[in-house]
Protein backbone atom coordinates (compact mmCIF):
# COMPACT_ATOMS: atom_id res chain seq x y z
CA UNK A 1 0.00 0.00 0.00
CA UNK A 2 3.26 2.24 0.55
CA UNK A 3 4.03 1.84 -2.94
CA UNK A 4 0.56 2.49 -4.24
CA UNK A 5 0.26 5.75 -2.00
CA UNK A 6 3.55 7.04 -3.69
CA UNK A 7 2.72 6.16 -7.17
CA UNK A 8 -0.72 7.73 -6.72
CA UNK A 9 1.19 10.79 -5.52
CA UNK A 10 3.49 10.83 -8.32
CA UNK A 11 0.10 10.47 -10.95
CA UNK A 12 -0.98 13.77 -8.87
CA UNK A 13 2.16 15.72 -9.30
CA UNK A 14 2.29 14.71 -12.80
CA UNK A 15 -1.36 15.77 -13.60
CA UNK A 16 -0.48 19.26 -11.81
CA UNK A 17 2.87 19.93 -13.98
CA UNK A 18 0.52 19.00 -16.95
CA UNK A 19 -1.91 21.60 -15.85
CA UNK A 20 0.74 24.12 -14.97
CA UNK A 21 0.58 24.34 -11.49
CA UNK A 22 3.77 23.05 -10.99
CA UNK A 23 5.68 25.02 -13.58
CA UNK A 24 9.35 23.46 -12.62
CA UNK A 25 10.65 19.74 -13.07
CA UNK A 26 10.67 18.58 -9.17
CA UNK A 27 12.89 15.93 -8.42
CA UNK A 28 11.86 15.91 -5.20
CA UNK A 29 11.68 12.13 -3.81
CA UNK A 30 7.87 11.21 -2.70
CA UNK A 31 8.29 10.21 0.92
CA UNK A 32 5.30 7.58 2.33
CA UNK A 33 5.51 6.87 5.78
CA UNK A 34 3.39 4.71 8.15
CA UNK A 35 1.61 6.84 10.64
CA UNK A 36 2.32 6.36 14.47
CA UNK A 37 -1.39 7.06 15.74
CA UNK A 38 -4.38 5.32 13.68
CA UNK A 39 -5.86 8.43 14.62
CA UNK A 40 -3.90 9.83 11.63
CA UNK A 41 -4.48 7.64 9.29
CA UNK A 42 -2.14 4.57 8.17
CA UNK A 43 0.00 6.48 6.42
CA UNK A 44 1.28 10.76 5.84
CA UNK A 45 3.49 12.10 3.54
CA UNK A 46 5.72 15.90 3.62
CA UNK A 47 5.49 15.76 -0.12
CA UNK A 48 3.55 19.28 -0.47
CA UNK A 49 5.89 20.19 2.45
CA UNK A 50 9.44 19.41 0.60
CA UNK A 51 7.81 21.01 -2.86
CA UNK A 52 6.27 23.94 -1.42
CA UNK A 53 9.36 25.94 -1.37
CA UNK A 54 10.44 25.50 -5.35
CA UNK A 55 7.15 25.35 -6.18
CA UNK A 56 6.39 29.18 -4.30
CA UNK A 57 3.51 27.84 -3.06
CA UNK A 58 2.19 27.73 0.78
CA UNK A 59 2.49 23.88 1.51
CA UNK A 60 -1.68 23.62 2.62
CA UNK A 61 -2.61 25.27 -0.55
CA UNK A 62 -0.11 22.66 -2.32
CA UNK A 63 -1.58 19.77 -0.54
CA UNK A 64 -5.45 20.76 -1.45
CA UNK A 65 -4.32 20.69 -5.28
CA UNK A 66 -2.62 17.51 -4.37
CA UNK A 67 -5.52 15.76 -3.09
CA UNK A 68 -7.71 17.18 -5.69
CA UNK A 69 -5.63 15.79 -8.31
CA UNK A 70 -4.98 12.27 -6.63
CA UNK A 71 -6.60 9.43 -8.41
CA UNK A 72 -9.53 7.65 -6.78
CA UNK A 73 -8.69 4.07 -5.88
CA UNK A 74 -11.04 1.34 -4.01
CA UNK A 75 -8.96 0.93 -1.11
CA UNK A 76 -8.23 4.75 -0.03
CA UNK A 77 -11.13 5.61 1.47
CA UNK A 78 -10.20 8.88 3.37
CA UNK A 79 -7.59 11.92 2.71
CA UNK A 80 -6.88 14.91 4.87
CA UNK A 81 -4.48 17.72 5.72
CA UNK A 82 -2.84 17.53 9.05
CA UNK A 83 -0.90 20.48 10.65
CA UNK A 84 1.39 22.25 8.22
CA UNK A 85 0.61 20.71 5.21
CA UNK A 86 0.82 16.71 5.96
CA UNK A 87 -1.41 14.74 3.67
CA UNK A 88 -2.77 11.62 5.94
CA UNK A 89 -4.14 8.34 4.38
CA UNK A 90 -6.74 6.19 5.41
CA UNK A 91 -6.95 2.98 4.22
CA UNK A 92 -10.04 0.72 3.82
CA UNK A 93 -9.48 -2.33 5.70
CA UNK A 94 -9.50 -5.03 3.64
CA UNK A 95 -6.29 -3.52 2.15
CA UNK A 96 -4.60 -5.06 5.03
CA UNK A 97 -5.23 -8.91 3.74
CA UNK A 98 -3.73 -8.14 0.16
CA UNK A 99 -0.14 -8.59 1.91
CA UNK A 100 -1.16 -12.25 2.12
CA UNK A 101 -1.60 -13.18 -1.11
CA UNK A 102 1.25 -11.44 -2.31
CA UNK A 103 3.87 -12.58 0.15
CA UNK A 104 2.62 -15.89 -0.90
CA UNK A 105 2.52 -15.32 -4.81
CA UNK A 106 6.30 -13.54 -4.65
CA UNK A 107 7.78 -15.96 -2.00
CA UNK A 108 11.35 -15.37 -1.91
CA UNK A 109 11.24 -11.77 -3.94
CA UNK A 110 8.48 -10.47 -1.39
CA UNK A 111 10.41 -7.42 0.07
CA UNK A 112 13.12 -7.06 -2.67
CA UNK A 113 12.83 -3.76 -4.97
CA UNK A 114 14.41 -2.36 -7.97
CA UNK A 115 15.12 1.11 -6.45
CA UNK A 116 18.70 0.65 -6.93
CA UNK A 117 18.71 -0.55 -10.35
CA UNK A 118 21.30 0.35 -12.70
CA UNK A 119 23.77 1.63 -9.67
CA UNK A 120 27.20 0.48 -9.04
CA UNK A 121 28.70 -0.05 -5.27
CA UNK A 122 31.42 -1.22 -4.13
CA UNK A 123 31.35 -2.23 -0.56
CA UNK A 124 35.17 -2.74 0.88
CA UNK A 125 35.39 -4.40 4.03
CA UNK A 126 37.30 -6.49 6.51
CA UNK A 127 40.67 -6.18 4.52
CA UNK A 128 42.89 -7.13 7.51
CA UNK A 129 46.08 -7.79 7.54
CA UNK A 130 46.94 -11.14 6.23
CA UNK A 131 49.34 -11.40 9.53
CA UNK A 132 47.46 -13.90 11.27
CA UNK A 133 43.66 -15.73 11.74
CA UNK A 134 40.97 -13.16 12.14
CA UNK A 135 40.06 -12.16 15.47
CA UNK A 136 36.51 -11.23 16.85
CA UNK A 137 36.58 -8.03 16.47
CA UNK A 138 37.29 -8.71 12.28
CA UNK A 139 33.84 -11.10 12.56
CA UNK A 140 31.87 -8.19 13.72
CA UNK A 141 33.24 -6.04 10.22
CA UNK A 142 32.72 -9.34 8.52
CA UNK A 143 29.16 -9.63 9.46
CA UNK A 144 28.00 -6.35 9.33
CA UNK A 145 29.55 -5.77 5.94
CA UNK A 146 28.23 -8.58 4.10
CA UNK A 147 25.07 -7.79 5.26
CA UNK A 148 25.12 -3.79 4.02
CA UNK A 149 25.98 -5.48 0.56
CA UNK A 150 23.25 -8.16 0.59
CA UNK A 151 21.05 -5.57 1.42
CA UNK A 152 21.61 -3.25 -1.08
CA UNK A 153 21.75 -6.28 -3.69
CA UNK A 154 18.41 -6.69 -2.21
CA UNK A 155 16.85 -3.41 -3.66
CA UNK A 156 18.93 -3.48 -6.77
CA UNK A 157 21.75 -1.90 -6.64
CA UNK A 158 25.07 -3.86 -8.20
CA UNK A 159 27.17 -4.54 -5.72
CA UNK A 160 30.87 -5.64 -5.71
CA UNK A 161 32.22 -7.00 -2.60
CA UNK A 162 35.87 -6.16 -2.08
CA UNK A 163 38.88 -7.48 0.38
CA UNK A 164 42.20 -5.25 0.27
CA UNK A 165 45.11 -7.37 1.30
CA UNK A 166 47.39 -5.48 3.07
CA UNK A 167 50.36 -7.64 1.34
CA UNK A 168 53.23 -5.18 1.40
CA UNK A 169 54.92 -3.37 4.13
CA UNK A 170 56.71 -3.98 7.21
CA UNK A 171 54.29 -6.27 9.00
CA UNK A 172 54.39 -9.12 5.94
CA UNK A 173 57.98 -8.65 5.99
CA UNK A 174 57.92 -8.91 10.05
CA UNK A 175 55.69 -12.35 9.21
CA UNK A 176 57.79 -13.86 6.25
CA UNK A 177 60.89 -13.19 9.03
CA UNK A 178 58.60 -15.25 11.76
CA UNK A 179 57.87 -18.05 9.78
CA UNK A 180 61.41 -18.67 8.65
CA UNK A 181 62.99 -18.25 12.10
CA UNK A 182 60.55 -21.17 13.22
CA UNK A 183 61.29 -23.35 10.19
CA UNK A 184 64.70 -22.87 11.46
CA UNK A 185 63.71 -24.20 14.66
CA UNK A 186 62.13 -27.09 12.98
CA UNK A 187 65.76 -27.48 11.22
CA UNK A 188 66.94 -28.04 14.25
CA UNK A 189 68.52 -24.38 15.12
CA UNK A 190 68.37 -22.94 18.29
CA UNK A 191 66.69 -19.86 17.55
CA UNK A 192 65.63 -17.22 20.42
CA UNK A 193 62.75 -16.23 19.30
CA UNK A 194 62.59 -12.46 18.49
CA UNK A 195 60.04 -10.73 21.11
CA UNK A 196 58.47 -8.12 18.27
CA UNK A 197 58.03 -11.22 15.63
CA UNK A 198 54.39 -13.05 15.03
CA UNK A 199 54.35 -15.58 17.84
CA UNK A 200 50.97 -17.46 17.45
CA UNK A 201 50.77 -21.71 16.45
CA UNK A 202 49.77 -20.54 13.44
CA UNK A 203 53.28 -19.31 12.28
CA UNK A 204 55.09 -22.59 13.73
CA UNK A 205 52.03 -24.51 11.13
CA UNK A 206 53.14 -22.76 8.57
CA UNK A 207 56.81 -23.34 9.16
CA UNK A 208 56.46 -27.25 9.41
CA UNK A 209 54.54 -26.90 6.23
CA UNK A 210 57.49 -25.35 5.05
CA UNK A 211 59.59 -27.80 5.90
CA UNK A 212 57.98 -30.87 5.20
CA UNK A 213 57.79 -29.43 1.30
CA UNK A 214 61.45 -27.91 1.07
CA UNK A 215 63.61 -29.56 3.51
CA UNK A 216 66.54 -27.88 4.69
CA UNK A 217 66.77 -25.83 1.04
CA UNK A 218 66.01 -22.78 3.45
CA UNK A 219 68.08 -23.67 6.53
CA UNK A 220 70.92 -21.36 7.47
CA UNK A 221 73.15 -21.65 10.10
CA UNK A 222 71.84 -19.40 13.12
CA UNK A 223 75.25 -18.16 13.92
CA UNK A 224 75.24 -16.47 10.49
CA UNK A 225 71.50 -15.30 11.66
CA UNK A 226 72.37 -14.16 14.42
CA UNK A 227 75.62 -12.04 13.78
CA UNK A 228 76.12 -8.46 14.67
CA UNK A 229 72.61 -8.29 15.25
CA UNK A 230 71.29 -5.55 17.66
CA UNK A 231 69.79 -6.76 20.99
CA UNK A 232 66.38 -7.64 21.62
CA UNK A 233 64.14 -5.88 24.12
CA UNK A 234 64.47 -8.20 26.84
CA UNK A 235 68.30 -8.22 26.59
CA UNK A 236 67.74 -4.68 27.00
CA UNK A 237 68.21 -3.32 23.25
CA UNK A 238 65.14 -1.94 21.31
CA UNK A 239 62.49 -4.67 20.02
CA UNK A 240 61.87 -2.51 16.25
CA UNK A 241 65.72 -2.07 15.64
CA UNK A 242 65.91 -6.02 16.34
CA UNK A 243 63.37 -7.18 14.02
CA UNK A 244 64.28 -5.10 11.77
CA UNK A 245 67.64 -6.08 11.26
CA UNK A 246 66.62 -10.00 11.14
CA UNK A 247 64.46 -8.97 8.35
CA UNK A 248 67.63 -7.35 6.34
CA UNK A 249 69.86 -10.15 7.52
CA UNK A 250 66.98 -12.71 6.07
CA UNK A 251 66.92 -11.16 3.09
CA UNK A 252 70.64 -11.06 2.79
CA UNK A 253 71.17 -14.86 3.54
CA UNK A 254 68.07 -16.47 1.57
CA UNK A 255 68.37 -13.77 -1.27
CA UNK A 256 65.50 -12.08 -3.43
CA UNK A 257 64.29 -15.50 -5.08
CA UNK A 258 64.49 -18.10 -1.26
CA UNK A 259 63.09 -14.54 0.66
CA UNK A 260 59.93 -13.94 -1.67
CA UNK A 261 59.14 -18.06 -1.86
CA UNK A 262 58.92 -17.77 1.97
CA UNK A 263 56.77 -14.26 1.63
CA UNK A 264 54.76 -15.93 -0.67
CA UNK A 265 54.12 -19.36 1.39
CA UNK A 266 53.58 -17.54 4.52
CA UNK A 267 51.25 -14.17 2.45
CA UNK A 268 49.27 -17.96 1.52
CA UNK A 269 48.93 -19.76 3.90
CA UNK A 270 47.16 -17.02 6.18
CA UNK A 271 45.21 -15.83 2.98
CA UNK A 272 44.01 -19.42 2.44
CA UNK A 273 42.75 -19.21 5.99
CA UNK A 274 40.95 -16.31 6.20
CA UNK A 275 39.02 -17.03 2.97
CA UNK A 276 38.09 -19.91 4.36
CA UNK A 277 37.08 -18.90 8.00
CA UNK A 278 35.13 -16.38 6.19
CA UNK A 279 33.33 -18.28 3.72
CA UNK A 280 32.46 -20.54 6.49
CA UNK A 281 31.01 -17.93 7.81
CA UNK A 282 28.76 -17.02 5.46
CA UNK A 283 31.29 -14.13 3.63
CA UNK A 284 32.46 -14.38 -0.11
CA UNK A 285 33.81 -11.63 -2.37
CA UNK A 286 33.82 -10.83 -6.09
CA UNK A 287 37.40 -9.55 -5.65
CA UNK A 288 40.72 -9.48 -3.50
CA UNK A 289 42.99 -6.60 -4.32
CA UNK A 290 46.72 -6.81 -3.83
CA UNK A 291 48.40 -3.83 -2.31
CA UNK A 292 51.77 -5.07 -4.10
CA UNK A 293 49.43 -4.56 -7.28
CA UNK A 294 49.41 -0.78 -6.65
CA UNK A 295 53.25 -1.01 -6.23
CA UNK A 296 53.74 -3.71 -9.31
CA UNK A 297 51.86 -1.32 -11.71
CA UNK A 298 52.95 2.02 -10.51
CA UNK A 299 49.65 3.07 -9.46
CA UNK A 300 51.24 4.84 -6.20
CA UNK A 301 53.60 6.75 -8.09
CA UNK A 302 50.77 7.76 -10.65
CA UNK A 303 48.43 9.08 -7.86
CA UNK A 304 51.33 10.81 -6.04
CA UNK A 305 52.35 12.18 -9.10
CA UNK A 306 48.54 13.13 -9.98
CA UNK A 307 48.86 15.06 -6.22
CA UNK A 308 52.17 16.98 -7.23
CA UNK A 309 50.69 18.22 -10.39
CA UNK A 310 47.23 19.50 -8.18
CA UNK A 311 49.75 21.46 -6.03
CA UNK A 312 49.10 19.09 -3.07
CA UNK A 313 53.08 17.55 -2.59
CA UNK A 314 55.58 19.26 -1.02
CA UNK A 315 59.42 18.77 0.23
CA UNK A 316 60.19 18.77 3.90
CA UNK A 317 62.97 17.38 5.91
CA UNK A 318 64.21 14.52 3.28
CA UNK A 319 60.45 13.47 3.15
CA UNK A 320 57.43 14.17 0.51
CA UNK A 321 54.39 15.54 2.27
CA UNK A 322 51.10 15.50 1.21
CA UNK A 323 49.02 19.40 1.98
CA UNK A 324 46.12 17.39 3.78
CA UNK A 325 45.67 19.85 6.51
CA UNK A 326 44.07 22.53 3.28
CA UNK A 327 41.24 19.89 2.24
CA UNK A 328 40.43 19.58 6.24
CA UNK A 329 42.76 17.06 8.02
CA UNK A 330 43.97 18.35 10.96
CA UNK A 331 47.53 18.09 9.79
CA UNK A 332 49.54 17.21 6.87
CA UNK A 333 50.47 13.46 5.87
CA UNK A 334 53.73 12.09 4.85
CA UNK A 335 53.95 10.51 1.81
CA UNK A 336 57.11 9.30 0.77
CA UNK A 337 59.66 9.18 4.04
CA UNK A 338 63.35 9.93 3.74
CA UNK A 339 64.55 7.07 2.90
CA UNK A 340 62.46 7.14 -0.36
CA UNK A 341 60.12 4.35 0.62
CA UNK A 342 56.19 5.21 0.26
CA UNK A 343 54.24 5.07 3.10
CA UNK A 344 51.02 2.84 3.88
CA UNK A 345 48.90 6.47 3.62
CA UNK A 346 50.26 6.49 0.25
CA UNK A 347 48.98 2.88 -1.13
CA UNK A 348 45.25 4.07 -0.08
CA UNK A 349 45.51 7.22 -1.76
CA UNK A 350 46.16 4.84 -4.82
CA UNK A 351 44.20 2.59 -4.11
CA UNK A 352 41.17 4.63 -3.66
CA UNK A 353 42.07 6.56 -6.98
CA UNK A 354 42.23 3.15 -8.85
CA UNK A 355 38.49 2.79 -6.96
CA UNK A 356 37.37 6.10 -8.49
CA UNK A 357 38.42 4.67 -12.20
CA UNK A 358 36.35 1.72 -11.79
CA UNK A 359 33.36 4.12 -12.37
CA UNK A 360 31.16 2.97 -8.79
CA UNK A 361 28.55 5.50 -7.96
CA UNK A 362 29.03 4.72 -4.29
CA UNK A 363 32.24 3.47 -2.94
CA UNK A 364 31.95 2.58 0.97
CA UNK A 365 34.69 1.59 3.37
CA UNK A 366 33.76 -0.36 6.10
CA UNK A 367 36.88 0.40 8.91
CA UNK A 368 37.40 0.03 12.80
CA UNK A 369 36.14 2.55 14.82
CA UNK A 370 39.51 3.22 15.48
CA UNK A 371 40.35 4.34 12.08
CA UNK A 372 37.88 7.22 12.86
CA UNK A 373 40.70 9.84 12.31
CA UNK A 374 41.85 8.37 9.35
CA UNK A 375 38.65 9.76 7.12
CA UNK A 376 39.28 12.87 7.11
CA UNK A 377 43.26 12.52 5.64
CA UNK A 378 41.13 9.46 2.69
CA UNK A 379 38.79 12.27 1.86
CA UNK A 380 41.23 14.84 1.13
CA UNK A 381 42.60 12.74 -0.69
CA UNK A 382 40.16 11.59 -2.83
CA UNK A 383 38.94 15.63 -2.98
CA UNK A 384 42.85 16.40 -4.32
CA UNK A 385 42.78 13.37 -6.89
CA UNK A 386 39.48 15.52 -7.97
CA UNK A 387 36.99 12.93 -7.53
CA UNK A 388 33.73 13.46 -6.01
CA UNK A 389 34.15 12.79 -2.30
CA UNK A 390 30.30 12.61 -1.71
CA UNK A 391 30.42 9.06 -3.52
CA UNK A 392 32.91 7.82 -1.33
CA UNK A 393 31.06 6.90 2.33
CA UNK A 394 33.37 5.24 5.58
CA UNK A 395 31.07 3.03 8.00
CA UNK A 396 32.82 2.36 11.47
CA UNK A 397 32.60 -0.84 13.59
CA UNK A 398 32.98 -0.75 17.05
CA UNK A 399 34.85 -3.89 18.61
CA UNK A 400 32.92 -6.67 20.65
CA UNK A 401 33.36 -7.06 24.24
CA UNK A 402 33.09 -11.04 25.30
CA UNK A 403 30.91 -12.03 28.32
CA UNK A 404 30.11 -15.55 29.76
CA UNK A 405 27.21 -14.81 31.41
CA UNK A 406 28.47 -11.93 34.20
CA UNK A 407 32.14 -12.88 33.25
CA UNK A 408 34.07 -10.90 30.97
CA UNK A 409 36.11 -13.10 28.53
CA UNK A 410 39.87 -11.91 28.02
CA UNK A 411 40.42 -11.29 24.42
CA UNK A 412 43.96 -12.21 24.20
CA UNK A 413 46.36 -14.10 25.55
CA UNK A 414 49.53 -13.73 27.02
CA UNK A 415 51.27 -14.28 23.71
CA UNK A 416 48.89 -11.24 22.34
CA UNK A 417 46.88 -13.65 20.37
CA UNK A 418 43.32 -12.76 20.50
CA UNK A 419 39.93 -14.73 20.34
CA UNK A 420 40.04 -16.26 17.06
CA UNK A 421 36.22 -16.06 14.30
CA UNK A 422 36.75 -19.80 14.17
CA UNK A 423 36.71 -20.20 17.49
CA UNK A 424 33.98 -18.01 18.16
CA UNK A 425 32.05 -19.87 15.57
CA UNK A 426 32.77 -23.58 16.90
CA UNK A 427 31.92 -21.58 20.38
CA UNK A 428 28.47 -20.27 19.21
CA UNK A 429 27.58 -21.18 15.67
CA UNK A 430 27.22 -18.97 12.83
CA UNK A 431 24.05 -18.32 12.82
CA UNK A 432 24.20 -17.10 16.67
CA UNK A 433 27.65 -14.83 15.85
CA UNK A 434 25.97 -12.95 12.87
CA UNK A 435 22.87 -12.36 14.43
CA UNK A 436 24.34 -10.96 17.48
CA UNK A 437 27.40 -8.94 15.86
CA UNK A 438 24.08 -6.95 13.84
CA UNK A 439 21.80 -6.16 16.93
CA UNK A 440 23.27 -3.19 17.17
CA UNK A 441 24.08 -0.27 15.14
CA UNK A 442 27.57 -1.13 13.69
CA UNK A 443 29.39 2.16 15.66
CA UNK A 444 27.77 1.51 18.71
CA UNK A 445 29.87 -0.76 21.71
CA UNK A 446 28.22 -4.32 21.53
CA UNK A 447 28.83 -6.97 24.33
CA UNK A 448 28.34 -10.51 23.22
CA UNK A 449 27.18 -12.67 25.80
CA UNK A 450 28.77 -16.37 24.41
CA UNK A 451 26.39 -18.01 27.55
CA UNK A 452 23.17 -16.37 26.27
CA UNK A 453 24.58 -16.80 22.49
CA UNK A 454 24.40 -20.71 23.19
CA UNK A 455 21.31 -21.27 25.30
CA UNK A 456 17.61 -22.40 24.00
CA UNK A 457 15.52 -20.42 25.91
CA UNK A 458 13.49 -17.32 24.81
CA UNK A 459 16.46 -14.70 26.53
CA UNK A 460 18.40 -15.58 23.25
CA UNK A 461 16.75 -13.71 20.42
CA UNK A 462 18.55 -15.76 17.56
CA UNK A 463 16.61 -18.96 19.07
CA UNK A 464 13.28 -17.25 19.49
CA UNK A 465 13.62 -15.69 15.76
CA UNK A 466 14.56 -19.06 14.57
CA UNK A 467 11.64 -20.98 17.12
CA UNK A 468 9.53 -18.77 15.71
CA UNK A 469 9.98 -20.38 11.96
CA UNK A 470 10.23 -24.04 13.39
CA UNK A 471 6.90 -23.11 15.11
CA UNK A 472 5.28 -23.00 12.10
CA UNK A 473 7.26 -25.53 10.20
CA UNK A 474 5.72 -27.70 12.84
CA UNK A 475 1.98 -26.70 13.20
CA UNK A 476 1.59 -27.41 9.22
CA UNK A 477 3.06 -31.25 10.18
CA UNK A 478 0.75 -31.74 12.91
CA UNK A 479 -2.02 -30.35 9.98
CA UNK A 480 -0.70 -33.45 7.80
CA UNK A 481 -1.39 -35.70 11.15
CA UNK A 482 -4.67 -34.86 12.44
CA UNK A 483 -5.81 -35.29 8.44
CA UNK A 484 -6.38 -32.22 7.38
CA UNK A 485 -4.10 -30.29 4.27
CA UNK A 486 -3.78 -26.33 3.53
CA UNK A 487 -6.81 -25.00 0.79
CA UNK A 488 -4.47 -22.01 0.04
CA UNK A 489 -7.63 -20.60 -2.29
CA UNK A 490 -10.27 -21.00 0.30
CA UNK A 491 -8.00 -19.62 2.80
CA UNK A 492 -7.46 -16.83 0.13
CA UNK A 493 -11.01 -15.61 0.26
CA UNK A 494 -11.79 -15.74 3.78
CA UNK A 495 -8.97 -13.67 4.96
CA UNK A 496 -11.77 -11.02 5.93
CA UNK A 497 -12.43 -13.71 9.22
CA UNK A 498 -8.96 -12.56 10.46
CA UNK A 499 -10.01 -9.71 12.83
CA UNK A 500 -8.51 -11.04 16.09
CA UNK A 501 -6.35 -8.08 17.35
CA UNK A 502 -3.21 -10.85 17.60
CA UNK A 503 -3.88 -11.04 13.50
CA UNK A 504 -4.73 -7.50 12.52
CA UNK A 505 -0.96 -6.83 14.08
CA UNK A 506 0.61 -9.94 12.47
CA UNK A 507 -0.69 -8.24 8.85
CA UNK A 508 0.18 -4.86 9.56
CA UNK A 509 3.71 -6.20 10.48
CA UNK A 510 3.94 -8.63 7.01
CA UNK A 511 3.01 -5.00 5.15
CA UNK A 512 5.86 -3.51 6.50
CA UNK A 513 8.55 -5.97 5.88
CA UNK A 514 9.22 -4.31 2.51
CA UNK A 515 9.41 -0.75 3.71
CA UNK A 516 11.99 -2.09 6.60
CA UNK A 517 14.18 -3.67 4.40
CA UNK A 518 14.38 -0.93 2.15
CA UNK A 519 15.18 1.62 5.14
CA UNK A 520 17.74 -0.64 6.17
CA UNK A 521 19.62 -0.62 2.95
CA UNK A 522 19.94 3.20 2.32
CA UNK A 523 20.88 3.64 5.39
CA UNK A 524 23.26 0.68 5.85
CA UNK A 525 21.72 -0.75 9.32
CA UNK A 526 21.34 -4.27 9.33
CA UNK A 527 20.27 -4.08 13.02
CA UNK A 528 16.78 -2.87 11.24
CA UNK A 529 15.58 -5.91 10.23
CA UNK A 530 17.46 -7.94 12.73
CA UNK A 531 14.75 -5.84 15.22
CA UNK A 532 12.15 -6.15 12.97
CA UNK A 533 12.63 -10.14 13.04
CA UNK A 534 12.46 -9.99 16.56
CA UNK A 535 9.16 -8.27 16.44
CA UNK A 536 7.60 -10.20 13.78
CA UNK A 537 8.36 -13.69 16.09
CA UNK A 538 7.44 -12.30 19.28
CA UNK A 539 4.22 -10.88 17.16
CA UNK A 540 3.72 -14.66 15.95
CA UNK A 541 4.75 -16.05 19.39
CA UNK A 542 1.66 -14.21 21.10
CA UNK A 543 -0.30 -15.56 18.60
CA UNK A 544 0.33 -18.63 18.52
CA UNK A 545 -0.11 -18.93 22.47
CA UNK A 546 -3.24 -17.44 22.48
CA UNK A 547 -5.25 -18.87 18.85
CA UNK A 548 -5.57 -22.75 17.68
CA UNK A 549 -5.09 -23.15 13.95
CA UNK A 550 -6.38 -26.36 13.41
CA UNK A 551 -9.68 -26.24 13.64
CA UNK A 552 -12.75 -27.60 12.32
CA UNK A 553 -13.55 -24.23 10.74
CA UNK A 554 -12.49 -24.97 7.24
CA UNK A 555 -12.76 -21.29 6.08
CA UNK A 556 -11.29 -19.86 9.56
CA UNK A 557 -8.80 -22.31 9.35
CA UNK A 558 -7.64 -22.12 5.88
CA UNK A 559 -7.48 -18.16 5.73
CA UNK A 560 -5.20 -18.58 9.62
CA UNK A 561 -3.08 -21.47 8.03
CA UNK A 562 -2.37 -18.46 5.34
CA UNK A 563 -1.87 -16.06 7.64
CA UNK A 564 0.84 -18.31 9.59
CA UNK A 565 2.84 -19.32 5.91
CA UNK A 566 3.11 -15.32 4.92
CA UNK A 567 4.96 -14.71 8.48
CA UNK A 568 6.74 -18.13 7.65
CA UNK A 569 7.96 -16.66 4.09
CA UNK A 570 8.73 -13.12 5.93
CA UNK A 571 11.13 -14.77 8.83
CA UNK A 572 13.01 -16.92 5.96
CA UNK A 573 13.18 -14.15 3.70
CA UNK A 574 14.63 -12.12 6.44
CA UNK A 575 17.19 -14.41 8.30
CA UNK A 576 18.31 -15.77 4.88
CA UNK A 577 19.33 -12.32 3.25
CA UNK A 578 21.01 -11.96 6.68
CA UNK A 579 22.88 -15.45 5.99
CA UNK A 580 20.84 -16.82 9.10
CA UNK A 581 19.45 -20.38 8.76
CA UNK A 582 15.78 -21.18 9.50
CA UNK A 583 15.83 -24.63 10.84
CA UNK A 584 12.63 -26.45 10.76
CA UNK A 585 13.23 -28.08 13.97
CA UNK A 586 14.30 -27.09 17.42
Amino acid sequence: MKQKIEALILQAIETLKAEGSLERDLATPIVVERTRDPLHGDFASNVAMALAKSAKTNPRALAEKILVAMPSDALLIKMEIAGPGFINFFMDTRAQYQVVSKILLEGEAFGRSQIGAGKKVQVEFVSANPTGPLHVGHGRGAAYGSAVADLLAAVGFQVEREYYVNDAGRQMDILATSVWLRYLETCGEAVIFPSNAYRGDYVRDIASALHEGSGTLYQRAIASVMEAIPADEPQGGDKDIHIDALIERAKLLLGAEQYEAVFQIGLNGILADIKQDLSEFGVDYQHWFSERQLMDDGSIQQALQRLEVAGFLYEQDGATWFASSRLGDEKDRVVVRDNGQSTYFASDIAYHMQKLSRGFDQIIDIWGADHHGYIPRVRAAVEALGGDVDKLKVLLVQFAVLYRGEERVPMSTRSGEFVTLRELRTEVGSDAARFFYMMRRSDQHMDFDLQLATSKTNENPVFYVQYAYARICSVFRQLVEKGFQQDVTQGMEHLALLTESHETGLLTMLSRYPEILERAALQHEPHQLIQYLRELANDFHAYYNAHQFIIEAADLRNARLNLICAVQHVLRNGLHLLKITSPETM
